[in-house]
């Protein structure tokens, strides 16, 4: 398996959705723990990077463990290897 650059590009907090949308609406506030620019390196299995976001690792697993494997996102994403 190929070790898998992760980079955080952008952070974005919605408050009118969670104030529509969460138990505690807009009081929670943006992902405390990542920030624009913070890069992780996952080295394979399923192991999640140390200090990454729990729940946003959910969300990417999928696609990291398939750059990881070599599978590829192309015609989709103009460089090789990589998603957004």
């Amino acid at each position: 398996m190929k070790k898998v650059k992760i980079t955080v590009l952008k952070k974005e907090f919605y408050a009118d959705f969670a104030e529509k949308y969460l138990t505690d609406g807009k009081a929670v506030g943006a992902c405390s723990l990542l920030n624009e620019g913070d890069t992780f390196v996952f080295d394979g299995g399923a192991k999640m990077p140390e200090g990454f976001c729990p729940w946003a690792w959910i969300d990417i697993y999928h696609n990291v463990s398939a750059i990881s494997s070599g599978g590829t996102y192309s015609p989709w994403n103009i460089k090789e290897g990589q998603t957004i």
